[in-house]
């Protein structure tokens, strides 16, 4: 794992000698509106005393957790509850009233994703409705790009070695950018989990706090921890100063994945639920899926030559993937696709005004972007049995994207298609990807040739997701150049 977790409980030296700003110029000041964020998180916390003395209960405390809707559903990373794992008592949150100290509510756990660093938690009771002083935070599905800024808000304790609860916790906010995207293992031997990495430190107990879009003030993942391998980050990513370490956010899509399989509702910022049966989006009859959410795979670290992996799945009535079939593909590509699909959710298709399944097609390429063009690789398949009753579009022929500049770095891009009942594209949705990376993966999907999917033994109109993974030429520029003269 390339992330230190490690939460509280250090000295107050310690902790201090921690501290550390990104330099004025580096990133736009907070907002005004840390006050409204911070009333959206409570920490997470044990209590120790069975009665209250001058100072209030005592506690141990273990990190961040905020309020995403009216109902007392929280989020926070799930190794925050890892003490809490094996029945070691009950998580309460610290929460804030108007005029009075902060108050201890029991925090039920409801769902934790350990593989990917998600946890649920229900306040009991719920605070919105009764004398507190709280507030939830919207969320988004959709990942911010390098470059763009965030909004980071905690809260710790000031004395956090014998904290109170008559105690305010101190409110601690920083901006910072957005430098990338990397895979990581949560868990030894688990599948891989993308976090995205900014430029400021995370401080020891800010973990699971939220961290937002500087501009739609969404939450866009949460606090992971630090980041202990920076030469992760390409040389020419972002042109920012760097902080002797970095800080690490789990994105919200794995969160999203979790409440969407609870049916748990979540707001955005336009107040629009996110809840796959509530969502305003889906009053229109559509005859393919939309993407809601959907995450790329790591690039294989044991493979020296590129791959491709074919599949077909179902999108059920609730969003979710179900019955995902492996058409075409070879270890190790194989896992690492199947791994990012699970997490994967939709708005389903829908006739007649309700929720109906579909299934889509889904191609995983990791091509070999720095061989020269001659060797750029064309596969072709053969066309799916005449006998399959469903399925969802898939490729008889596809190409490789042109080879990339050495310095052009690495990435994912998902393209989202539609294909008609003859096998042709007629709509292409870039769900995400750099524009470096976005134009050659796009000029290649153009060339592919597709058969159409099957409905009850009937050609129809199918969704396709394409998704590119690049990675990083492990060849020097001048062999790189040399390499593509010839």
């Amino acid at each position: 794992m390339n992330v230190s977790r490690k939460l509280a409980l250090r000295s107050l030296a310690a902790l201090a000698c921690l501290a550390c700003c990104l330099p004025a110029s580096a990133a736009p000041e907070p907002p005004a509106d840390i006050s409204i964020i911070s009333s959206a998180i409570c920490p997470i916390v044990y209590p120790v005393d069975q009665t209250p003395s001058a100072r209030g209960y005592r506690y141990v405390f273990f990190g961040n957790a905020f309020f995403i809707n009216k109902q007392g559903y929280l989020l926070t990373a799930a190794h925050v509850l890892s003490s809490f794992r094996n029945g070691g008592g009950q998580p309460h949150i610290l929460v804030d009233r108007p005029m009075a100290p902060p108050q201890l509510l029991p925090a039920e756990v409801v769902a934790v994703d350990w593989e990917h660093d998600v946890a649920v938690l229900r306040a009991t009771p719920n605070p919105f409705e009764g004398k507190y002083k709280v507030a939830f935070l919207p969320l988004t599905a959709e990942p911010l790009l390098p470059g763009k800024s965030v909004l980071a808000v905690a809260l710790r304790p000031l004395k956090i070695q014998n904290p109170h609860t008559f105690e305010l916790p101190a409110k601690e906010s920083f901006t910072a950018r957005v430098l990338n995207y990397q895979f990581t293992q949560e868990e030894k031997g688990a599948g891989d989990t993308e976090l995205f990495l900014f430029s400021h430190e995370v401080l020891l107990g800010q973990s699971g706090a939220p961290v937002v879009s500087a501009d739609s003030r969404e939450v866009v993942g949460l606090v992971d921890g630090r980041w202990l391998h920076p030469g992760a980050i390409s040389s020419g990513a972002i042109d920012e100063p760097m902080t002797p370490t970095l800080g690490a956010a789990v994105r919200i899509h794995y969160a999203l994945a979790l409440l969407q399989e609870k049916g748990i509702a979540w707001q955005t910022a336009a107040g629009a639920s996110g809840l796959v049966q509530d969502s305003a989006a889906q009053t229109k009859n559509s005859s393919v899926p939309v993407p809601l959410s959907l995450v790329a795979a790591p690039f294989p670290s044991q493979s020296l030559s590129g791959g491709e992996v074919l599949l077909d799945a179902l999108v059920n009535t609730t969003g979710k993937l179900e019955d995902i079939k492996v058409v075409k593909g070879e270890s190790p590509f194989r896992e690492k696709a199947l791994s990012a699909m699970r997490t994967w959710t939709f708005l389903p298709a829908r006739a007649d005004g309700k929720a109906v399944e579909a299934r889509i097609g889904v191609t995983f390429q990791f091509p070999q972007t720095y061989l020269p063009a001659a060797a750029k690789r064309a596969r072709d398949y053969a066309e799916p049995s005449a006998n399959s009753t469903d399925r969802g579009a898939q490729p008889v022929a596809t190409v490789e994207p042109d080879s990339l500049p050495n310095g052009a770095g690495e990435g994912s891009v998902i393209l989202f298609d539609v294909v008609d009942r003859q096998g042709q594209i007629i709509s292409t949705t870039e769900v995400y990807g750099l524009e470096s990376l976005t134009t050659p993966a796009e000029a290649a999907a153009r060339q592919w040739r597709f058969a159409p999917g099957k409905h009850v033994g009937i050609d129809t109109e199918t969704a396709a997701v394409a998704v590119f993974i690049f990675r990083r030429s492990v060849l020097p520029d001048s062999v790189a150049s040399a390499k593509k003269s010839k």
